[in-house]
């Protein structure tokens, strides 16, 4: 949950900056969002600022981005935030942060994709680019992201007791049936890929209805392809589900995508319950991620296996 009393302020950035990057101190600052993990503040056009807020594996994460993604963005066909500057942790602020680049765009968690063809065919396309044999160093995900489905299987039991509990879903056997089904899939057995490890719909950005950045890439890490898969049920709208599969290229094979069913399975759950603390006013809700979480259960559910 968001740590509030680390205060972050438009004065304490502008200071950071005079003494660190002082070539950028005098660019216009505004507030761009308050993350799970990261503030994101706009600097000048074309930059943006980012300074962890919330969990302590916030730094880790930044550091994680500032390492790997200016490499990664040349291959990529979407914009994503490419790190230029690193800032020191100091007495002010001690922590490390970051500027990168400004991706322009709405999450999709306020602006959903609605131009279904061309966003299944962006993400497709982004998802291939991305999915590249990584080094046997690469990272592994955090809380097991990228790994065997079996390892979350007491994780998703958590979350399905607790959005029945909460009364936001009415057929748990439905789910459970999917969940098996995601199981009983044979295991990965390729080369581990480079994931981004967290899409979902306020990390991607959307213009016109269609998809044009994405970011956060804190929990980039190597594995599985199908956790990075199962974001078409959460990201795009109806009917376009296969669409999707077929444009991604190389094509998915039958057992990556039940796992990705899975894996999509845990997203839509969470999902459903941060955006019903958000609507309650709980602290770290976000009442725009549940609508998306009930719309993917529900795909998921109508097309049980």
């Amino acid at each position: 949950m968001p740590d509030t009393g680390n205060e972050i302020t438009a004065d304490l950035i502008a200071e950071l900056l005079r003494e660190q990057h002082p070539d950028l101190a005098d660019l216009p600052l505004t507030l761009g969002a308050r993350g799970w993990d990261n503030q994101l503040w706009r600097l000048g056009d074309d930059l943006a600022i980012r300074l962890p807020w919330a969990t302590q594996d916030a730094d880790e994460l930044l550091l994680k981005e500032h390492a790997l993604l200016p490499a990664t963005a040349p291959r990529l066909p979407l914009p994503i935030p490419v790190p230029q500057r690193l800032g020191r942790p100091c007495e002010r602020f001690p922590r490390p942060w970051i500027v990168t680049t400004w991706v322009a765009g709405e999450p999709a968690d306020r602006a959903p994709a609605t131009r279904g063809a061309e966003a299944a065919d962006n993400l497709a396309a982004f998802l291939a680019a991305l999915h590249q044999p990584a080094p046997h160093d690469a990272p592994a995900g955090r809380n097991r992201r990228g790994g065997p489905l079996a390892d979350v299987d007491e994780g998703f039991a958590h979350l399905l007791k607790e959005t029945t509990d909460r009364g936001l879903i009415s057929d748990p056997d439905a789910v459970r049936e999917v969940w098996g089904d995601a199981l009983a899939a044979p295991k990965w057995t390729g080369p581990a890929l480079w994931l981004h490890g967290d899409l979902h719909s306020a990390n991607l950005l959307t213009r016109d209805g269609d998809f044009c950045g994405v970011v956060d890439f804190g929990d980039m890490c190597a594995g599985d392809p199908a956790c990075d898969l199962a974001a078409c049920w959460i990201l795009l709208p109806d009917g376009v589900i296969d669409r999707f599969h077929q444009s991604y290229s190389p094509a998915a094979d039958a057992a990556t995508l039940r796992r990705a069913r899975g894996w999509a399975l845990t997203k839509a759950l969470a999902c459903m319950l941060i955006g019903d603390a958000g609507v309650h006013g709980r602290p770290g809700g976000k009442a725009t991620w549940g609508p998306p979480g009930v719309a993917a259960l529900q795909r998921l559910t109508a097309t049980r296996s």
